[in-house]
């Protein structure tokens, strides 16, 4: 009784460490935050379809607002719910390999260049990823349920089968781990990637996106050609990967863009949906 005793007390003192208040408790609040506060503006925007901002809509058709609202936020709770817990189980030994720490905060051009180097290792694993969960098996029993979403608005970025968004969030950390990054360092990273979700699937292709002050970054229009196309525009942040590996750049895309920049209505007319298929 008192050796099963000493376990309990050895094991439950893992948790009491600081670190797992900072790297799991703190991250996982700030990252719903972060999405929430990106989310609920650009949410309302689409709400309301203002007429002044009706011109950079990337589809034409009206967003699912009131379809989809509740059923994004929910999924939104339970997953962040799952993914803390999991993080939680995998915490004995995710301590001893991360090295996320709190020392000294490093001078501001290594945090810049480090969550560079986690922007680019990412965009590559999640690249990987998201072409997997195109297969059909995965794409039937998991990915599908993000691609119900065919005209996004933010809110929707969070809304998927809950072992994606448990991958997607391990990818997010695999960076900071490798580097041994400073705790602050991983709440900014954490920041983007969320800013990341939510403008990807916001719906709006505005020329004043901040995002856009990261180089080669695509913007929304990128990913929300692939919630119209079901294939093609696998990359988070950029096109490169689409273009070099397997020919998964959409050139509906490059449509668009050449469209836009010549002031042509960024709004395709509407089509009828088209029923989601794994990639081949």
């Amino acid at each position: 009784m008192e050796g099963a005793m000493g376990f309990l007390k050895s094991f439950l003192a893992v948790y009491q460490d600081e670190r797992f208040f900072l790297v799991g408790v703190c991250s996982t609040l700030l990252s719903v935050g972060a999405f929430l506060a990106f989310a609920l503006p650009w949410t309302w925007v689409a709400y309301k379809n203002p007429e002044s901002l009706r011109r950079y809509r990337v589809q034409g058709r009206d967003f699912p607002i009131k379809h989809w609202l509740w059923p994004s936020l929910g999924r939104l709770a339970i997953n962040s719910l799952l993914s803390f817990l999991g993080l939680v189980l995998a915490w004995p030994f995710a301590r001893h390999v991360s090295g996320i720490h709190m020392g000294a905060l490093p001078p501001w051009y290594v945090m810049v260049a480090q969550i560079a180097f986690f922007i680019v290792l990412d965009d590559f694993l999640y690249y990987w990823m998201h072409r997997t969960l195109h297969t059909p098996w995965l794409y039937k029993h998991v990915h599908s349920v993000h691609h119900r979403i065919t005209i996004p608005f933010a809110l929707t970025g969070n809304y998927m089968h809950a072992v994606e968004f448990v991958a997607t969030s391990t990818l997010v950390l695999i960076g900071p781990s490798l580097v041994g990054a400073h705790v602050v360092t991983l709440w900014a990273w954490i920041i983007f990637r969320q800013f990341e979700a939510a403008d990807g699937h916001c719906g709006y292709d505005v020329p004043w996106n901040p995002g856009l002050l990261v180089p080669f970054y695509k913007g929304s229009a990128y990913h929300d050609f692939h919630h119209r196309r079901f294939f093609g525009n696998y990359a988070g942040f950029f096109a490169y990967l689409d273009k070099l590996f397997g020919g998964t750049y959409s050139k509906g895309y490059e449509e668009y863009r050449r469209a836009h920049q010549h002031g042509a209505p960024p709004e395709p007319q509407p089509q009828p949906q088209p029923q989601p298929q794994p990639e081949p």
